[in-house]
């Protein structure tokens, strides 16, 4: 499946496969493929960074739910509506101006930084409490093909761990794993 080229299909998309994952969870505290994290720390991460980027960007404030740590589904929820409401609605021609990353239309800086790595922690999420761990494989390759090039710029950011080595013949969804710095031949930690 090809994921939708529109933003707002795209995180729609994204959102409901994360979201199957955390209506799926029933062990919060369960240990994360991310060292040092648990199933509720991946649903943290999400609902943290980006409002704060997103205010830093546009002046735009985005609903907030309950701490991930109270209920990680209600805060991924809230979250999740707030996203998809601002990709719907006239927000959505706010101008983007970011000091690290400059300036871009709304919804490709949402794209870029914000719906891949929901995709990618969807991963992060199913491995960490047992779920359907499969990922979208064009999604895969046209990250991979996307962040490749860039490397050593993402490894620098301090996002990345490093390279985690993987089979030559390795499917798609694994090498971009591994890339991210993931281990997926391996349990979580």
């Amino acid at each position: 499946m090809t994921l939708p080229a529109d933003p707002a299909e795209r995180h729609r998309v994204v959102t409901a496969g994360f979201t199957a994952r955390v209506r799926g969870a029933s062990d919060w505290d369960a240990p994360a493929p991310v060292p040092g994290w648990r199933a509720r720390d991946v649903v943290g991460h999400l609902v943290e960074w980006f409002p704060d980027f997103l205010e830093s960007a546009t002046g735009l404030v985005l609903d907030r739910g309950p701490s991930p740590e109270e209920d990680p589904v209600a805060a991924w929820q809230v979250h999740a509506d707030a996203v998809q409401r601002l990709l719907d609605g006239p927000e959505v021609a706010t101008p983007f101006r970011h000091p690290m990353v400059g300036e871009m239309p709304l919804p490709v800086a949402v794209d870029r930084f914000y719906i891949s790595d929901v995709f990618m922690h969807t991963w992060d999420l199913a491995r960490a409490t047992g779920q359907d761990e499969r990922l979208d494989p064009q999604t895969c390759a046209d990250l991979l093909a996307g962040m490749e090039p860039i490397e050593e710029l993402l490894r620098s950011s301090g996002q990345y761990g490093p390279r985690v080595p993987v089979p030559d013949d390795a499917d798609v969804q694994t090498r971009l794993l591994g890339f991210i710095g993931r281990d997926p031949l391996r349990g979580t930690p």
